[in-house]
């Protein structure tokens, strides 16, 4: 094999472990540095979104079995 091939193959090898390494490092300091108050924040955040969809799916369920009801009152007397 080519030496130029061997010493290219050697140095990228190199170069790619050391952008892994440093790259490993930089998102472990960044998660260490993430402010844990704000982590809070948007975990409350989030809960108080679920519970508008879950109060919403809940009024969502009412209007069905609104609709059910008047659909099947409809059905009734149009079979007499």
């Amino acid at each position: 094999m080519n030496p130029v091939i061997i010493v290219a193959i050697v140095f990228g090898s190199l170069v790619t472990l050391a952008g892994l390494l440093c790259g490993t490092v930089l998102v472990i300091m960044k998660m260490r540095q993430s402010n844990p108050i704000r982590s809070k924040q948007n975990l409350s955040d989030e809960a108080m979104m679920i519970q508008e969809l879950y109060r919403g799916l809940e009024k969502m369920e009412q209007r069905i079995e609104a609709l059910e009801t008047i659909l099947m009152d409809g059905h009734d007397t149009g079979d007499r």
